[in-house]
Parts: structure tokens; C-alpha cells; sequence
């Protein structure tokens, strides 16, 4: 996009200017506070200079400190470079000379943590009750944590036995199976979300978030049962852009911890986390024979080369390689030994010496 197609900016503070910015891109809340984050890292570690009076060498410097001195992982060297670029070319307009001279760390290829089906099986009953169909709906329909969480009541078919996943990663809506096993307890979490939305309605509280414009366009849209949570929160919170008080979903800490603990419980040695069950969805399916593109549909992945990762994980040659340990003769008895060839050679001279004599 050329910077003379962008409305001026409004704002006078420079983070307010980059939040403005991020908002008209249409990013997602995380990406502006994660770009705000490391905007106002790279003026405080530049002595609060504005970054228009900066260039090449300082993000340079900025980014060899977070490398060196805080030792940020790869992707997070990436991201706080591409914060710094969205600042100069789509707040300050600056042309950036320089772009090509400054070091990008190379993506690292790492597999992703799998549990096994007995893992699995071991790990569901631990969960405590309260995220417990949570759990179960990551691994059985292969949701991304926030996908699962903004789960709308309008999103859910049962005829159908399917779920709308709205807006997931990279603005995309996909179809994901309803597991058979989890229909009676969805329609229980549907009864309480729906006891929780009619004792808001009755206080009249605002409603809940609606994306984009929807709120100006169907005003009382926000307040409907449609729209609202499947997995609402306990308790209202302020709306951290609008400033309004409402209900939002469930936070995905609280589900984190829980699969956490639930871990310990099981005695899982591997390190589990909402994504490590959407790891072992996938992985399971090709196990199950389910063709990489279906999997590839019901994961919501842009590119095939994506859900390729899983089939390093089932066709590694580690899995079916024998071990040269596992392959040698077995061990020598006593008597094969430099110890017990000593002891048969001393009888065989005492015999031949009592012989003789």
C-alpha cells in the first residue's frame, strides 16, 4: 500500500499514531500489543529519541541487544523487527535505505511436541471439571486455544454435528467436526452460558464485542443470544480498546494452567499446552490414514507444506530404525571370559599334574 492511499493520522503521541495505524491494517489486538511493546522498548533503550531521528545503526543496535544481552528467541527477534518496520513505513513514512543491511535470524524447524493416544487418554480425566470440555474439544476437533474460546452460540450445528470456527488465524472461517462424544455436555455448557446471558440481559449490562463494524450496523446485535459466548467469563472486565464494561470468553491462562496441573497429575513428562493437544489431533488422523489435505482443511493451514510437519513426526526413520545396541550378540558367559578361561586353564593343569603323578 503507498503511504499517499493512508488517511492522516490523527493522533500527536507517537504509540497513539502507531496504534492508529495497526487499527486502519485491521491487526488483531495481539499484534498492536506486541508492536506498541517493543516500539516503546526500542525509544527507551535509545535514550528517548523519537525514531525519526534514528535509523539503520540504531535498530541495528536494538536488535543486537535483545539477541546478545536478553537473548530472545529467533521468532522473537523477528517480531520485534517487524514492529520496528511497520513504525517507519506505515507511521513515519520513511523510506528504509537500510532495510537490506540488517541481519534476520533464520526460522529454526522445530517438531512439535505430540502426545501419544495413551497420553491422551491419561491425561482428559485429570483436567479440572471447569475446562475440562474445553480440553477435550482442543483435541477432538483440533481448535486453536482462542478459536475454541470465541466460540459463538451461533457457531455451534448440532444436526449438522459441526463447528463454524469464525475469524481464525490469518481472517479465515473453516467447518471442524463436533465430536459425538462431546454433544450432551456442549448442550449443558449452552444451558449455563445461556442462564449467564439472561441474568445480563436483566441487569442490563452492555453486550458482548462484535467484530468490525457489526455493533454500528446491528446495534442491538451485541446483546442478542446468538452472539453471545459459548464459554463465557465469570465475571465482566473493560473492553481494552473501547473502554466499555462488558462480559468477554473465558481467558486462555486459566486453561493453560489446568492442562498444566493436569500434566503433573498424569506424570507426563512432555510439556502440554492447548497447542500440544491440537499437535495430537493432526497427528492422529494421519495415523488414522485421514488424507493431508482434509487434515490440512480441518486445521485451518494456508499451505499443505504446513501440516507436513506432523508426517516428520510418524515417518521420522528414528521410529523405525533398530538400534546397533540392540543388535549385538549377547554377553559372554563366565567361562567365555579372560577371567573364566584363567580359572578353566588352572583345573585343566591341576588335573594333568595329579595324572602324572
Amino acid at each position: 500500500m503507498k503511504p499517499t492511499s493512508r488517511p492522516p493520522l490523527r493522533s500527536a503521541r507517537l504509540l497513539d499514531q502507531l496504534r492508529e495505524r495497526i487499527r486502519y491494517s485491521h491487526y488483531s489486538l495481539r499484534t498492536e500489543q506486541s508492536y506498541v511493546y517493543w516500539v516503546r522498548g526500542f525509544v527507551r533503550y535509545s535514550g528517548l529519541r523519537h525514531p525519526r531521528d534514528m535509523g539503520g545503526a540504531e535498530v541495528a543496535a536494538y536488535l543486537s541487544h535483545l539477541a546478545a544481552q536478553r537473548r530472545v528467541s529467533a521468532s522473537t527477534h523477528r517480531q520485534a523487527l517487524a514492529a520496528l518496520l511497520f513504525l517507519y513505513r506505515h507511521v513515519l513514512d520513511v523510506e528504509l535505505p537500510w532495510l537490506e543491511e540488517i541481519g534476520r535470524p533464520p526460522a529454526r524447524k522445530r517438531l512439535p511436541v505430540v502426545l501419544s493416544r495413551d497420553e491422551v487418554a491419561r491425561l482428559l480425566p485429570k483436567v479440572a471439571p471447569d475446562c475440562s470440555v474445553i480440553a477435550r474439544l482442543l483435541y477432538g476437533s483440533g481448535l486453536r486455544i482462542l478459536e475454541c474460546l470465541r466460540l459463538r452460540i451461533k457457531d455451534l450445528d448440532f444436526d449438522r454435528r459441526v463447528l463454524i470456527v469464525r475469524d481464525g488465524k490469518g481472517g479465515k472461517d473453516r467447518v471442524v467436526m463436533l465430536p459425538e462424544q462431546l454433544r450432551a455436555d456442549l448442550r449443558d455448557q449452552v444451558a449455563g452460558a445461556r442462564a449467564v446471558w439472561a441474568a445480563d440481559r436483566a441487569r442490563s449490562h452492555d453486550g458482548v464485542w462484535l467484530p468490525d463494524a457489526l455493533a454500528r450496523k446491528y446495534p442491538r446485535a451485541g446483546e442478542s443470544w446468538s452472539w453471545f459466548w459459548l464459554w463465557p467469563a465469570r465475571d465482566l472486565a473493560l473492553d481494552p480498546r473501547s473502554g466499555v464494561r462488558r462480559r468477554h470468553h473465558r481467558h486462555e491462562d486459566a486453561v493453560g494452567r489446568a492442562l498444566t496441573r493436569a500434566a503433573a497429575a498424569a506424570e507426563l513428562a512432555k510439556r502440554v499446552t492447548a497447542h500440544t493437544l491440537r499437535h495430537s489431533f493432526a497427528t492422529h488422523l494421519l495415523e488414522s490414514g485421514v488424507d493431508i489435505r482434509r487434515v490440512q482443511e480441518l486445521l485451518g493451514h494456508s499451505d499443505v507444506s504446513t501440516t507436513m510437519i506432523y508426517t516428520h513426526v510418524l515417518r521420522s526413520g528414528a521410529a523405525g530404525t533398530v538400534s546397533p545396541l540392540d543388535v549385538l550378540p549377547p554377553e559372554p558367559s563366565l567361562a567365555d571370559t579372560a577371567l573364566g578361561s584363567g580359572h578353566l586353564r588352572v583345573r585343566e593343569l591341576a588335573a594333568s599334574y595329579f595324572t602324572l603323578h
